[in-house]
């Protein structure tokens, strides 16, 4: 056996280097390695910083013009419809006291009987019409009917009606001398300009 052995050609030994593994291990030391990385020196403040082109500067003027431009559009319409709401709510408020005053008006002849009624004692405490006086005149006031006209006011043509002049020596303007219907109003609703007589300055 041994001299058959020693026949047989031998393959020659190759002396172990360690090439053959560093060039296996070459490509896989190569990818596995530290990936080339970004400049980490760059900063937000750098970035907004940096010069703007021009045509980035036009477009943010134009978008800056049309905001403004959209704001005060927004603004107007926002006062426009604030007067437009304090306009209707005033136009209502005055439909409805006209109204009422409407009503009331039917209310002013029974006012002026009690008034009448009362000069003459027929109020008196005690008397037959003096309760009904009272119910009545408290229905108005709650409707928030007022009278107005007294002696001794200045005479105003807006809210007064004069039937009568009379010259008064020492009178500077004329002045109520005598109301022979007061007036009455309602809120800011005149019912009835008060009937008075006048006394005028004297020539």
């Amino acid at each position: 056996m041994a001299d058959k052995d020693a026949d047989q050609p031998q393959e020659p030994e190759v002396p172990d280097t360690g090439e053959a593994t560093s060039a296996a291990a070459g490509p896989e030391e190569n990818s596995s390695g530290p990936a080339p990385q970004a400049d980490e020196s760059l900063t937000v403040d750098d970035i907004l910083g940096a010069a703007q082109t021009d045509d980035a500067a036009a477009e943010d003027a134009v978008i800056a013009d049309l905001e403004s431009a959209l704001l005060s559009d927004l603004k107007r319409l926002q006062a426009e419809y604030a007067n437009y709401r304090r306009r209707t709510e005033e136009q209502r408020e005055r439909e409805i006291e006209r109204a009422k005053g409407e009503a009331v008006k039917g209310l002013l002849p029974v006012l002026d009987d009690l008034d009448r009624a009362e000069k003459h004692g027929d109020l008196d405490e005690g008397t037959p019409f003096a309760a009904i006086a009272v119910k009545v005149r408290g229905v108005a006031e709650r409707l928030g009917v007022t009278a107005f006209g007294e002696a001794g006011e200045a005479f105003d043509p807006q809210h007064h009606e004069a039937i009568f002049q009379q010259p008064m020596p020492g009178t500077t303007e004329p002045t109520v001398l005598e109301v022979v219907e007061v007036g009455y109003r309602l809120g800011s609703v005149e019912l009835r300009p008060a009937k008075v007589v006048v006394a005028a300055p004297a020539d």
